[in-house]
């Protein structure tokens, strides 16, 4: 059964609007956005989230990590506010602290629903897998304030969809139903609301089955090569399945293969 996080570092000693819980039987830490209905971050919760990404991707407990809201809302995005007060110091800041999923090496997955607007998409952009009930919308709407998507939102959106429907999302402060952002290739999987938790456990179940050596080399690989040459991303890849050929893991993976059992990962 789930039970709360107790963290060593005295910057979360007391979480600003969110909750982190661990279940070690299936090696899953879930971070619980808690500032029902609409989950607006703060500036400090910002500060707060990168540090959790960065305990728990140290953690050896933890096999996946799931970023979830309470309530209809995943998030209606930051507190406008909180921008006015903060320093020209802190907010540069920003887009690496929501950059935190992306920098994790371990697999995260996010459960969006109903409103996902500004820092909350941004957030979500950053994690591995984006599953996505029918509720859900996703949007930057930060032209209607006078400014732009300042936590990498634009930039990771491009990436995606390509310049000419992130021009229309961003500067149109355009609204993305949930399968429209499954077709354009921003979810990785849209369900009914009321699945939208079932469907979350059985992906952490299904990530669970692979080796978390090949897991982590794999999304560094990724991430890395994002931007590269065909042929430099063909040469990493390379030296990637080079040094995988020579893991405990991959040792076990060929042998189970070959007596039809089901392979024993250790992450190594």
């Amino acid at each position: 059964m789930p039970s709360p996080y107790t963290f060593a570092d005295p910057r979360l000693a007391k979480l600003d609007g969110f909750k982190v819980e661990i279940d070690e039987a299936k090696e899953r830490a879930d971070i619980i956005l808690g500032r029902p209905p609409y989950n607006i971050v703060s500036m400090p919760q910002r500060d707060q989230l990168r540090l959790t990404f960065e305990t728990l991707d140290e953690d050896p407990r933890v096999r996946i990590i799931v970023l979830r809201a309470e309530g209809e809302h995943f998030s209606s995005g930051g507190n406008i506010g909180g921008f006015m007060e903060a320093s020209p110091e802190h907010v540069s800041k920003l887009a690496w602290n929501i950059a935190a999923p992306a920098r994790c090496a371990k697999p995260v997955i996010v459960a969006n629903r109903g409103y996902c607007f500004g820092v909350g998409f941004e957030l979500s952009l950053a994690c591995d897998f984006r599953i996505v009930s029918e509720t859900a919308q996703y949007a930057l709407p930060e032209q209607k304030l006078g400014q732009i998507p300042g936590s990498g939102g634009s930039a990771r959106l491009q990436k995606m969809v390509g310049i000419t429907r992130t021009k229309d999302i961003v500067m149109r402060s355009k609204r993305i139903a949930a399968k429209q952002a499954l077709e354009w290739g921003i979810a990785t999987e849209c369900v009914p609301d009321s699945e939208l938790e079932k469907a979350t456990d059985k992906l952490v179940d299904e990530l669970r089955t692979f080796s978390p050596l090949a897991q982590r080399t794999a999304k560094k690989l990724l991430n890395d090569t994002e931007d590269s040459t065909l042929a430099i991303a063909i040469e990493l890849e390379g030296h990637c399945y080079s040094r995988l050929r020579q893991s405990d893991d991959f040792k076990e993976g060929v042998e189970a293969f070959n007596a039809k059992r089901p392979p024993k990962f250790v992450g190594r």
